[in-house]
């Protein structure tokens, strides 16, 4: 019958919406496994798979010669890592809650903080798995010698960035086209085994070959984070601005259909029932 009304400040609600972001953010990490620490592993294990397969490949077909001069594992780590934490990030905002989920049901949740926190958990596991594999190889087989680290971590975030963005679309369209957002998801991942340049780098190829490689901001990102990790590479065909360009437009675009998805939900899903 009484209650006390609580006027909340400024700082008061950052800490609200900080916790939530926090809860969230455990809750995504810990989906589909027992704990957080299981997740790290699986991802870590995948990690390290990729670079085994790519290692072996590369020794069967002879194609280690063809890599940049330096660290040859360090060149399949540099492409495998990014090309990881861009799949991931995009797969996780695809998954993220929409506003039918019934976490939506509870008043602080909403969709904004769903995607933040996904986008955030994706990153978390994958920042976590580079720098305990890295830290690894340095310790246990040889040095990692990186030129700008600073630079290559910044590609690093780029990837992971344009994935997500890509995420939000497909976020935006899951209630509508759920099968062919799956179908997209799947392609794009597969797709990217090849097209994000994580064999090769972009100065190898001759220029009728580009226009299949460079459309794709994985390539770019990929491409410049091996400039900066290799002293003796320099980039000529790709350049940050794209990807980063491809993210901005694509999170705008992500962001006004999840906006009018969440208006039109009930409206047109049960106005026929």
């Amino acid at each position: 019958m009484f209650r006390v009304e609580r006027r909340d400040t400024a700082l008061t609600r950052a800490f609200t919406l900080t916790e939530l972001v926090y809860h969230a953010t455990v809750r995504n990490i810990r989906r589909g496994h027992s704990t957080g620490l299981q997740a790290l592993v699986m991802n870590i294990m995948q990690s390290v798979i990729f670079i085994t397969a790519f290692v072996v490949l590369f020794n069967v077909l002879g194609l280690r010669g063809a890599a940049l001069r330096g660290d040859f594992i360090l060149y399949i780590m540099s492409g495998i890592f990014l090309f990881m934490t861009h799949i991931k990030a995009l797969g996780a905002l695809a998954g993220a809650e929409g506003p039918t989920s019934p976490m939506m049901k509870h008043a602080p949740m909403n969709t904004a903080i769903a995607i933040f926190s996904a986008a955030l958990s994706s990153l978390y596991i994958q920042v976590l798995s580079m720098v305990l594999i890295l830290f690894a190889v340095h310790v246990a087989w040889r040095p990692i010698v990186i030129a700008d680290p600073s630079a290559a971590f910044g590609m690093f975030m780029l990837a992971w960035f344009s994935g997500a963005a890509i995420g939000t679309i497909l976020l935006a369209l899951k209630p509508w086209l759920p099968n062919f957002v799956r179908i997209v998801n799947m392609v794009y991942s597969r797709v990217n085994m090849i097209a994000s340049g994580k064999m090769f780098v972009a100065n190898t190829l001759p220029a009728h070959m580009l226009a299949f490689f460079d459309w794709n901001p994985l390539f770019h990102a990929i491409d410049q984070a091996r400039g900066y990790t290799f002293i003796n590479y320099n980039p000529h065909y790709t350049n940050w601005e794209y990807p980063l360009m491809i993210g901005v437009i694509a999170l705008m675009i992500g962001m006004m259909g999840e906006f009018y998805t969440r208006q039109h939900a009930s409206a047109s899903w049960f106005a026929g029932r």
